[in-house]
């Protein structure tokens, strides 16, 4: 059995910046529907993250609570940051755990890529599992304050569950990484 699929591609047919800033910017297209009709898309354009889960080697995850300013609140989430223009993503993890936390790691996997807002932006999360961590100072942004602490995985998905971790990020990244790690228990051997 053959199975034809339609093309559900959008052309665009002019582009608009309506806004851009420091990290974002916000676009208004024109859009060919498949059908043939015109549409308007608004989107935000971002330049990409890295998440890192961390593992010590107690098997503590290292988490950090920080003040999100859109929803003005204290969230749990796991070390993360944008991509830096031209940057390799795996630069971008090993630089944002050690800015964010002071954590070093030795060994890196990649768990895959999430893209968290299909509907209005282009961003792409990629997520790894690090350990083989070692302390050093943090090199935080001036405007960046947050606490580092640590967990058990088990706590991990107890804080999900329990909506204390409500970041979509964090969430899949955990769950990512708990997969993994049941598909690979020999991960602290290496």
């Amino acid at each position: 059995m053959t199975t034809t699929f339609i093309d559900l591609t959008e052309h665009c047919l002019s582009s608009q910046t309506v806004a851009s800033g420091g990290m974002l910017t916000v676009k208004c297209d024109q859009v060919r529907l498949p059908n043939g009709n015109i549409s308007q898309r608004e989107y935000v354009t971002h330049p990409g993250a890295v998440i890192v889960v961390a593992m010590l080697a107690n098997g503590c995850v290292v988490l950090e609570k920080q003040f999100r300013y859109p929803l003005h609140q204290v969230f749990i989430e796991l070390p993360a940051g944008k991509i830096d223009a031209g940057e390799d993503v795996l630069l971008t993890g090993r630089r944002e755990l050690l800015e964010e936390t002071g954590y070093m790691a030795n060994h890196w996997v990649k768990l895959g890529h999430q893209h968290p807002c299909i509907g209005y932006s282009n961003e792409v999360i990629h997520m790894y599992l690090a350990w083989g961590l070692t302390l050093g100072e943090h090199h935080r942004d001036e405007d960046e304050s947050l606490e580092v602490f640590d967990a058990s995985f088990e706590d991990c998905l107890g804080m999900i569950q329990n909506g204390q971790i409500t970041d979509g990020k964090t969430i899949i990244a955990l769950f990512m990484a708990e997969k993994y790690l049941a598909l690979h228990p020999q991960f602290f051997n290496v």
